[in-house]
């Protein structure tokens, strides 16, 4: 209750609402509920984030491996999209706030991502790659499903709309990156069905 309470109260009003006061009234209680958990701010601010890092890789972890692994890519990036916008209160504190200088919590996403793309290059569906793309291409998938979860959120972008550009980018990265454009389609399909599934299984 005081993590989800933070988070809300992160999303809405920034780190300068967050009071142990404004958290004790947000969950009915008094601020010895809040320090009897938490010994400042700064420790509820780090568990929103651990626990909005913890509910993605869970969702990431739902999703199996297959011997596909642009379909893997894509599925992971079908993920982070519908549980950013499912969890838009937390993904702030995620992705948006800036986090604190000692915390690396996103370290284990990126490096999800790093590692996919390193499968596609590996199977051969990247021909032209060398490793010192390997973090450009990250950062421009990431930046692709950010600027999309941001936009849904916002109320800018329908969520089918937002699906539909996702995809259309996604082929055109997969292509520019070398992949075959029949593979890719048929890559992109099934990481869509992938993704899907995985949000039907009991978490």
């Amino acid at each position: 209750m005081l993590v989800e309470a933070a988070a809300r109260v992160l999303a809405e009003e920034g780190p300068a609402a967050l009071t142990s006061r404004r958290l004790a009234a947000e969950i009915g209680s008094s601020t010895m509920a809040v320090f009897s958990r938490f010994q400042s701010m700064a420790e509820v601010r780090r568990a929103v984030r651990e626990e909005a890092f913890g509910r993605l890789n869970v969702r990431l972890d739902a999703v199996p491996a297959s011997d596909d692994p642009v379909a893997d890519l894509v599925a992971a990036g079908a993920v982070f999209f519908a549980s950013g916008v499912a969890n838009h209160h937390l993904y702030r504190a995620m992705f948006l706030d800036p986090p604190p200088e000692d915390d690396n919590l996103g370290a284990g996403t990126y490096e999800r991502l790093l590692a996919l793309i390193r499968r596609c290059v590996t199977a051969g569906r990247f021909p032209a790659a060398r490793e010192s793309l390997v973090p450009a291409w990250a950062a421009q998938m990431w930046s692709m499903r950010h600027g999309m979860v941001t936009m849904t959120v916002a109320g800018l972008l329908p969520d089918e709309q937002a699906r539909f550009v996702l995809d259309d980018m996604t082929f055109r990265l997969l292509v520019g990156y070398g992949d075959d454009p029949a593979r890719a389609r048929r890559s992109i399909e099934r990481g869509s069905r992938a993704a899907a599934a995985s949000e039907t299984r009991p978490q």
